[in-house]
Formats: structure tokens, C-alpha cells, sequence
């Protein structure tokens, strides 16, 4: 499949991919997805310094909520690496990024209001992984936390 299928099936999750066109937008693929944008978990990856990265988890239906994220890791800045970066750093393009199947474990952070069946990215455009949040959080040992507005 993909290597976010392949992370997936390594940490013991139980998943359904969902595959559908290129899409224009969150709203969009949510759609192609069957589900509410809230469900379609965003990944973001930032960067604390130039070797310190992190993956940022977030409802479709919220942006990250920067001082509460830089409170909770103890930082004054962070900032998003670009697109390049972004890539070297994960193995991923921006649009695709996901924790499963990344080049480097990074810590992830996942928003405390993902919850229930979720939908995240699969690794490649077009590509979602339906997913349960606890157990996905629970397998990538994620730090579950108030981090959106």
C-alpha cells in the first residue's frame, strides 16, 4: 500500500484507507472522505530548532493555537520548516504529511478534542487512513493536549 499503511500494520492499528482525487481543500476531502471536517485530522510538522521537529495533530475544523503550543513545549519560538525542509525531515510532501511512515519518529502532539473515528493523511494526495484517535495516540505515543483555537 503505502508507507504510512506499512507504520500502520507495524503498530498494531486497526484501519480502513479511503482513496479519492486530488482535492482542493480541507472541505473538500472531507467530503471525498464521507466524513466532517472536524474528523479530517490535519498534520503539521514545526520546528523547535534546526534538529528538533515536532508533529502537531489538528482537527480539520481548528488551526493551532501557537502560544498554547509554545507554552506547552516549553519554547519561546517555533516556526514551520519550509517545504523542502518539511520533506527532508519526514519523507513527505507538504499536503501528505502524516507520522505514519515518516523518515524520523518525531514527537507527536496530538489536539485533545481528536477523538472518536478519524480520518488522516495516508501518505500520498488522495490517501486517507480511518483510524480510531485513542488507539492511533496511544500507538505513537503522542502527548494528547489543548494546542488549537
Amino acid at each position: 500500500m503505502t508507507k504510512a499503511t506499512d507504520a500502520a500494520d507495524q503498530l498494531g492499528l486497526t484501519y480502513e484507507v479511503t482513496r479519492h482525487g486530488r482535492v482542493n481543500s480541507l472541505e473538500e476531502a472531507a467530503a471525498a472522505r464521507g466524513i466532517e471536517p472536524a474528523r479530517l485530522i490535519k498534520t503539521i510538522v514545526v520546528r523547535l530548532s534546526d534538529d528538533d521537529y515536532r508533529f502537531i495533530l489538528v482537527p480539520g475544523d481548528r488551526e493551532i493555537a501557537w502560544p498554547k503550543l509554545r507554552a506547552l513545549l516549553g519554547v519561546n519560538r517555533i516556526s514551520m520548516p519550509d517545504k523542502d525542509t518539511a520533506f527532508d525531515v519526514t519523507g513527505y510532501v507538504r499536503g501528505t504529511i502524516t507520522p505514519l511512515g515518516s523518515t524520523h519518529a518525531w514527537p507527536v502532539i496530538a489536539d485533545e478534542r481528536i477523538t472518536g473515528t478519524i480520518s488522516i493523511g495516508g501518505g500520498d494526495h488522495g490517501v486517507g487512513i480511518t483510524v480510531d484517535a485513542q488507539a492511533l495516540a496511544k500507538a505513537l505515543n503522542a502527548t494528547v493536549a489543548d494546542v488549537t483555537d
